[in-house]
This record gives C-alpha cells, structure tokens and sequence, in this order.
C-alpha cells in the first residue's frame, strides 16, 4: 500500500487579488516541497455537480459559475469584508479541489491505496450550504464524507479539522448526519467566532476543542490525546478523513498558535494509528490553510511523510 498525492496546475489558475493570503503561491510551494516524495501521483479529476450537490444546492452550484467573471475578480461574500473572489480562470480550480477529495476517497476504499493528501485550492471547510466565506467556495472534505457515505455506503465516517480556524462550514453541513463525527480544533477567540465546546451538534456528533491564543504543540498533542482519540474509537469510523490546514504553525500571520511542524507529523502519526485501528488505516487528507509560505511548506511536507511511513 502506499500514498497518494493529488494536484494539479489547475490549482495555481485561482488567481486573487494581491495581498490576499489565500494566494497562488500557497499551492506552488507546498508542491515544491512535495516533489521528490515516494507517492502515487494522481491527476484529481473535475468533480460531478451530482458530488457536490451532496453538500450544496444545485441554485448555488449554477450560481458560482455565473458568476466567473470574463476579465478581473468576481467578490462572493455577502458583506463588506469580501474575501472570497473568483477570476476567469478559477472554475477548473475550483471544481477539481471538490473532485480531487471525492477521487482520494474512491482510491482509499478501492485499495489503490492507504491513504491519501489532495494538494488543492481553493480551501473549504468554511463554505457553508449556499454560502462561500474564509476563501471556502465548496465544502470539499464535507462533499467527500458524503460521498463515502452515499455513494460508497460506508456505515460512518470521521472527519479531523486541525486548521487554526473553526471549520464552520463543515460542520454546518455534516452535522445533522449521525453518521459523520465532526471534530475541531481551533484558537478561540478567532475568526470566524463558531466552535465552542458547549456546541455538541443534534445529535451529539461534533467535537469542538477551543485553543487559547499561545496554545503550543505540546498542549495541542495532549488535548487530541484526550479528547480526539477517544471520540474516534467510539465512533468507530470506516474512514477518516482530515481538513489538513497549517495555519497554527507559530510563525502563520493570521492567528496566534504555536505549533511546530513536529506538532503536526506528531498529530497525524495519532490519527493514523487510529485508523489502522479503526478502519484499515484509510485516511485522505485535504489542504485548507496555512498563510507563511515556508511555514506551510515545511508542515505539508512534514504532514505527508507521516502519511507516508504509516503505509510502510
């Protein structure tokens, strides 16, 4: 068994507005860093609106195309702090980072692989039902847990978020499914200002694990060590799945954590000893933040080879 790895250029035609930090560079880096790593290199493919339609309406679907402006930027947000925004050329973008989560899960249950990293953007975990917001246009790991549930007809799957930020979106849009365990880490307070452990979800399936400002990687490693380990083997996931997001590295400018990239291949190596555990050892991993380019390099690589020696 071994890993795999799906990007493609199309990730760098997203182009937006300078100074944002949801930028092109941010992909070109981490497949920099990427590049001499012993995976499967995959091409994600563009994902079916039937996929994404597991997650969004199809009005909302019609209305991101739409709005694919002919030259410049086309602003999403529905207030006056605009930070989602679409070029001409962000379409092919947009909808492999959906297909790419979507083909990581069919590659994982086919036994192509163990695990999985999809090195796209733009990034979605904060992308609600019809709603783009945090640079988050469609809800990519959530439209892949609903796709190894509906689809694939997995009984339960798990979804890990350790971006910096709540990852509202996906819990908005998982949580009425008891099937799917929703767990969140995430320095509070902080944009966007959701995730408080009191929140439980409908039915008891989100986890949300509030981080002070200043929390360290030692501090993090032990909350996921209490509380994240033990929610996994109750639920008992046929698959995990992780909104990978790098901005809690101490040197990220839009938050205040201070991890290491030692903290992050110290939390995959937990997860993936919980899904061999518990299912297999099938994982696929998203890309969502991660603002320091070098920061983000340096834990993407740190990230993947874990994912890598959990496969040996």
């Amino acid at each position: 068994m071994s890993t795999a790895l799906l990007t493609h250029a199309d990730g760098l035609l997203h182009v937006t507005p300078t100074g944002m930090p949801e930028q092109v560079a941010r992909l070109a880096y981490i497949q920099k860093a990427l590049a001499d790593l012993d995976v499967l290199r995959v091409d994600p493919p563009l994902a079916e609106d039937a996929s994404i339609a597991l997650c969004h309406p199809q009005d909302y679907i019609d209305s991101v195309r739409a709005k694919m402006p002919a030259d410049g930027f086309a602003g999403l947000d529905r207030d006056t702090d605009a930070e989602t925004f679409l070029c001409p050329t962000s379409g092919n973008a947009i909808w492999r980072a959906a297909g790419g989560a979507v083909h990581a899960v069919d590659m994982v249950l086919d036994g192509v692989v163990q695990n999985a990293f999809v090195a796209m953007r733009p990034p979605g975990h904060h992308a609600e039902q019809s709603l783009p917001m945090g640079f988050c246009i469609f809800g990519n790991v959530a439209i892949a847990a609903k796709h190894a549930l509906e689809a694939r007809g997995l009984s339960r799957v798990a979804v890990v978020d350790f971006d910096v930020h709540h990852g509202n979106g996906t819990q908005a849009l998982l949580q009425d499914d008891p099937r799917a365990l929703v767990i969140t880490s995430q320095q509070m307070p902080l944009w966007p200002g959701t995730g408080v452990a009191s929140d439980r979800g409908p039915h008891g399936t989100v986890l949300n694990i509030p981080l002070a400002p200043g929390t360290d990687g030692a501090h993090a490693i032990a909350e996921y060590q209490r509380l994240v380990i033990p929610a996994l083997a109750k639920h008992a996931p046929d698959l995990i799945l992780v909104s990978a997001g790098f901005d809690a590295h101490q040197d990220d400018p839009l938050a205040q954590l201070n991890w290491t990239a030692d903290t992050y291949t110290r939390l995959t190596d937990m997860i993936a000893q919980s899904a061999r555990d518990l299912c297999k050892g099938r994982v696929v991993s998203v890309l969502e933040g991660g603002y320091d380019l070098d920061a983000l390099a340096l834990c993407a690589r740190a990230h993947v080879q874990s994912l890598i020696k959990a496969t040996l």
